[in-house]
């Protein structure tokens, strides 16, 4: 199965953004004649090793050397440390507090908060609303869609998703991946009431058809999971990517690194997990004694991931039970896991932009990016404390 998904990875990688070959996402045609010419002093940290001393923002992109400009153009000078814009790849625009569809105006409102705090690329893993009009707005941050959720019938919040039994799950899937960019979500696992602990919803036949609908279809799949034994289901069915994945044992770590297959970490929300204990704790006991403990593995089980070469993703789970805004926490609980500051950086910048086939701040990319007072690869406190946003080659912040 592992060599079917990676040919099923080649022929995506001519995709943009995660849409299909031969488009571009309309959130990369946000041009307009008014842009200012940017100046950046530099340094323009290009990779966790690579930099250079300044570079150029001219009609929206970066310029590595200064372009030709008419007589007279004005230019603004911007000093500071310059970064590409922050990564948030589990995110829900588009999903209000109480787990409802909001209006397109909340959810820009949305995406502006996760905006102003660095957040410039967002995969919305899965969201009641369709965002897509939100794509050609030019001062939210960039937004690759998941469509909505596919869940088991009853095995998931009310609401969220679209829920299915097997025999509807390829089908739901195909059209999920027609709806989104490229991405479809699945959930693999939650709450069976009837064994009163968390359980995978789909068996491994159901996860294969899944990721085979998925790959059919041009589009790649992820899957929440919280429990062990869903892990080598879904590595077993070509999965792309893994949400949460709390349940990662030294095995399927192992595997998890060795297939390529990158986890979205989203800390912030596992940290929540002695809520959902609480709460579940006088009729599922062992459900809220397996939450708990896997919590208590969270900082060890993530540094023993990366440590293991398994690629990390930034991800807050916002939108629903979490507010937006939230990705410096996220970066806090990587450094608590362990995490060097120039691997917190490259997991919320880099390597997301190269996963979904994003640039970053090559010659001639969109200009999305921060400017900071220091340099984040001695510490990640400093993408606190942005001098500038630049999205699209605007200072927006």
């Amino acid at each position: 199965m592992r060599t079917e998904a990676r040919s099923a990875h080649a022929a995506r990688e001519a995709f943009s953004a995660g849409l299909r070959p031969g488009t571009e996402s309309p959130s990369y045609a946000r041009q307009a004649a008014d842009h200012e010419v940017l100046h950046l002093t530099g340094p323009v940290l290009t990779g966790p090793e690579q930099e250079i001393s300044g570079a150029w923002v001219v009609g929206g992109r970066i310029h590595h050397e200064r372009p030709e400009l008419p007589a007279g153009t004005a230019i603004r000078e911007i000093d500071g440390v310059v970064v590409p814009g922050l990564a948030d790849l589990h995110c829900h625009i588009g999903i209000s507090d109480e787990g409802t569809a909001t209006s397109l105006d909340a959810a820009r409102a949305q995406a502006r908060t996760d905006r102003d705090t660095g957040v410039l690329l967002i995969r919305d893993a899965g969201s009641i609303t369709d965002t897509a009009p939100l794509q050609g707005e030019g001062d939210l941050p960039r937004i690759i869609r998941a469509g909505r959720h596919v869940a088991r019938t009853r095995r998931y919040l009310i609401g969220y998703a679209h829920e299915v039994d097997p025999a509807d799950l390829p089908a739901t899937v195909a059209a999920e991946a027609e709806r989104g960019d490229g991405w479809v979500k699945l959930v693999g696992d939650w709450i069976d009431r009837s064994a009163g602990d968390l359980t995978p919803t789909w068996s491994g036949e159901d996860f294969r058809a899944a990721a085979e609908a998925a790959h059919a279809h041009g589009a790649r799949i992820t899957t929440h999971t919280f429990d062990e034994e869903t892990l080598p289901l879904v590595l077993d069915a070509g999965f792309d990517c893994l949400e949460h994945a709390t349940g990662l044992t030294a095995e399927t770590i192992s595997r998890a690194a060795a297939a390529g297959v990158p986890v979205v970490t989203t800390l912030v929300n596992v940290d929540e997990f002695e809520t959902y204990a609480s709460q579940g704790e006088r009729k599922f006991p062992a459900y809220a004694a397996h939450m708990r403990r896997l919590r208590a593995a969270r900082h060890e089980r993530t540094r023993d991931a990366h440590d293991a070469g398994v690629q990390l993703l930034t991800g807050t789970d916002a939108g629903g039970v979490l507010g937006h805004g939230i990705i410096h926490d996220e970066l806090d609980a990587l450094a608590a896991c362990g995490l060097d500051a120039t691997a917190i950086l490259e997991a919320a910048t880099w390597a997301p932009r190269a996963y979904l086939g994003v640039p970053g701040l090559e010659d001639g990319a969109p200009a999305d990016l921060l400017v900071l007072p220091g340099d984040p690869r001695t510490d990640h406190r400093v993408l606190r404390e942005r001098r500038h946003v630049v999205l699209a080659g605007r200072v927006v912040a």
